[in-house]
């Protein structure tokens, strides 16, 4: 069987890339197809395979002005020789094109925020400029019909969260079966905490991160904020002295960090939330934002940590509150023990089901007339 990955774009090691990494090694021929590509910044699992960049490739240093071009890109490439193609979707990634004996499964984290539940915050600070304004509401509708249109070319779809999956259902009325994405749980590890809290997350305006910084600036908590976008210098501003930019930081080190931090603060909603996982798997609580992939990560039978209903500075005051009387309750085996569920080898035994199991069962549902068609096809070939 000839496998093909197609990922937006190949620029980084994030959540995605970390998915495609584990889908690499479930399929160790595979080839990857990507609208972008920067062989520096990826782990040398996905550069042992064979990837093909678009057209667009040479802009990469654009790649985010590049959008309006990149539904042709994703139709160049040329698909017909693969039987399964898998698509990593939360940019353009499922509109490729395949063959009609090509089964098409797309792994989606998200549909693309700014076309879609995002899209009127996109659109508040694109209209601050007249010029992006006139350029950015046409461009956006016609993606938007585009990225629904595409939808159809999907033969199944994976959500990496109940969460997810509900949005897919809402925004192309679609179903779709929830695969959590794999988490190295067992490189982390638990340690005496510090006192300090972890935010772990890209500096982005819908993260949230900006009342939560001006809350520990203002009580004087201890946080240290891990990542980099941006919000950065916006978010500098409202810092005091005790909140601290580590900016990225290497896996080791992040592993250090969480393991002596008191609790993780996640204070926008989450696709799904692989920080959340890699803390629980540090044996360290959760005080996050009680909505998206939070709920579903946080365990439900063991204290670990407050979920508060509100993404504003009293709601996370409160929740802070909570969680110092709970602090000492908290279990960081069981934390552990849960955390074990988001594992890789969980995520490749639900794809492989998804994959192989959807397969067969498709061939043995078809109609009696199409598995005729097929034996006398076998048959006239046989006599060629």
């Amino acid at each position: 069987m000839r496998v093909a990955l197609v990922h937006y774009w190949l620029l980084g090691m994030r959540g995605g890339e970390r998915v495609l990494e584990s889908l690499c090694r479930m399929f160790p021929e595979a080839d990857i197809f990507t609208l972008f590509y920067n062989p520096a910044h990826v782990s040398e699992t996905i550069r042992s395979h064979r990837v093909h960049a678009s057209w667009l490739n040479p802009g990469k240093r654009l790649y985010r002005s590049l959008l309006p071009l990149c539904p042709m890109a994703l139709e160049s490439f040329d698909l017909r020789d693969y039987d399964l193609v898998i698509s990593s979707e939360s940019g353009p990634a499922k509109g490729v094109i395949t063959g009609s004996r090509t089964r098409h499964v797309c792994y989606c984290h998200t549909p693309m925020r700014y076309l879609w539940d995002l899209y009127p915050a996109y659109n508040g600070e694109w209209t601050r400029s007249a010029v992006k304004r006139l350029a950015m509401i046409p461009l956006t509708n016609y993606l938007r019909l585009w990225d629904y249109a595409t939808a159809a070319r999907v033969d199944e779809f994976a959500a990496n969260s109940e969460n997810v999956r509900q949005r897919i259902a809402h925004v192309w009325r679609r179903e779709a079966t929830v695969v959590h994405p794999p988490v190295d749980v067992a490189s982390f590890h638990w340690s005496s905490p510090d006192d300090y809290f972890l935010i772990v997350s890209e500096m982005v305006a819908y993260k949230r991160l900006d009342y939560a910084v001006r809350l520990f600036a203002e009580s004087g908590r201890r946080l240290r904020v891990i990542g980099d976008g941006p919000e950065y210098k916006t978010l500098r501003d409202l810092a005091g002295p005790t909140v601290e930019f580590c900016g990225r930081v290497p896996d080791q080190e992040l592993r250090n960090l969480y393991a002596r931090s008191r609790a993780l603060v996640v204070p926008g909603e989450e696709d799904f939330g692989i920080a959340a996982v890699e803390a629980l798997a540090s044996g360290k609580p959760l005080i996050a934002l009680g909505c998206g992939g939070s709920v579903e990560i946080a365990p439900p039978a063991v204290v670990s940590g407050v979920l508060y209903p509100r993404a504003t500075v009293d709601g996370l005051d409160s929740a802070l509150r909570r969680f110092e009387t709970i602090e000492q309750q908290i279990q960081p085996r069981s934390l552990q023990s849960w955390a074990g569920r988001f594992s890789e080898a969980e995520f490749q035994r639900k794809m492989r089901a998804l994959l192989f199991n959807k397969c067969r069962s498709t061939q043995a549902d078809e109609p009696e007339w199409v598995s005729g068609a097929r034996s006398a096809a076998a048959g006239r070939s046989a006599r060629l």
